[in-house]
């Protein structure tokens, strides 16, 4: 998701066209006159892969193509509407297609266009939830989890049903591709899906109750931005009552709009909060090279240090009041939140204000 997040990003800057495609009945195309069995050849799915497979590019003259292909979906971008026409010739005569046109619905996402940028969100998705869990006429909060709360392995009796939880929990996940705001939220439940409690089914509800207040909640993408990314990186050092590991919060922009983001458990314990720092820049620094499920080879902190040395990189003190990260790392309180969500470039498209 990241990939769509950089490309529709990409297009704005550079006045490139969107379009997408549809195969028709994908899994039927291939002619089998015997039964098939497979197995799966060695590395085959694995997660250290390095490149993404299902993005193609493809140079002419001075046109340029891209396609993005998951399963049946295609989307397309480009800078010569004529060679979008060519091509998409070229993919009917081999495959029964629907063109949808320009973007507007791809893989779960709403995308709306202005004269001023893209809007991406998950308003559906989100009433969709809603609605299954019956939580259509809940109480809205302004924020997705109590200031200072902390969750414990150990607290609260187990749920009898543990598959409510894990299922409500992987719907949220999927959701966290456009709702940033409640990353972290979602991170920290996602942790005790073997063993869920009362607690934080509880914590997940709230959650529910935050997406209640604005389910249009969209990220924008400005489309008078600038090619140049940066990234926000922030840590709370040995927060975790478990296991005493700290918790690395990152976001990176391209220009100024939102492209990627993380919130997760730092893998080893930290023996001071410059450690804790340092890994989660290492972390962000490595995100715009290397997407989260590649394996680099400069795995020690000392990345940071690198890339500094020669010039790659270059690092800036930000307060505390300005740092975009922190709601990555623990949930703040309301003021302090909404604050930094407007910085984002996070606003609610369907808010009648």
């Amino acid at each position: 998701m990241v990939t769509i997040r950089c490309l529709l990003s990409l297009a704005l800057m550079n006045g490139w066209c969107l379009i997408q495609l549809v195969v028709n009945n994908a899994f039927l195309h291939g002619e089998l006159n015997e039964k098939v069995y497979m197995s799966l050849p060695p590395r085959f799915g694995s997660k250290w892969e390095s490149r993404s497979k299902s993005n193609f590019t493809r140079l002419q003259g001075d046109s340029f193509i891209t396609l993005l292909v998951y399963v049946d979906d295609i989307l397309i971008a480009s800078n010569n509407e004529e060679f979008v026409y060519a091509f998409k010739t070229l993919l009917h005569n081999e495959f029964q297609l629907k063109d949808l046109g320009h973007l507007k619905f791809f893989l779960g996402l709403e995308v709306a266009r202005s004269t001023k940028g893209i809007f991406l969100c998950q308003r559906k998705y989100a009433l969709d939830i809603l609605k299954d869990i019956g939580f259509l006429g809940i109480k809205p909060v302004s924020s997705p989890m109590e200031q200072q709360l902390k969750l414990s392995k150990s607290e609260g009796s187990l749920l009898p049903d543990p598959s409510v939880y894990r299922r409500l929990i992987g719907r949220l996940l999927y959701l966290t591709l456009t709702h940033l705001d409640i990353t972290f939220s979602v991170h920290a439940l996602s942790q005790y899906l073997a063993a869920p409690r009362e607690p934080y089914l509880h914590v997940a509800h709230r959650v529910l109750q935050y997406i209640k207040a604005s389910p249009g909640q969209c990220l924008f993408f400005l489309a008078t931005s600038t090619p140049h990314p940066k990234a926000f990186a922030d840590v709370d050092w040995a927060s975790c009552p478990d296991t005493r590991r700290s918790i690395t919060g990152f976001c990176v922009f391209l220009g100024e709009s939102l492209i990627s983001w993380k919130s997760k458990k730092q893998q080893t314990i930290s023996r001071s909060s410059a450690e804790a720092e340092y890994r989660s820049m290492a972390a962000a620094v490595s995100n715009p090279v290397f997407h989260e499920r590649t394996k680099h080879i400069e795995l020690d902190c000392h990345l940071v240090h690198d890339q500094l040395q020669v010039g790659l990189i270059g690092t800036l003190h930000v307060p505390s009041a300005h740092q975009l990260a922190d709601m990555l790392t623990k949930p703040l309180a309301f003021s302090s939140f909404s604050v930094l969500l407007s910085k984002m470039g996070i606003i609610d498209i369907h808010s009648p204000s």
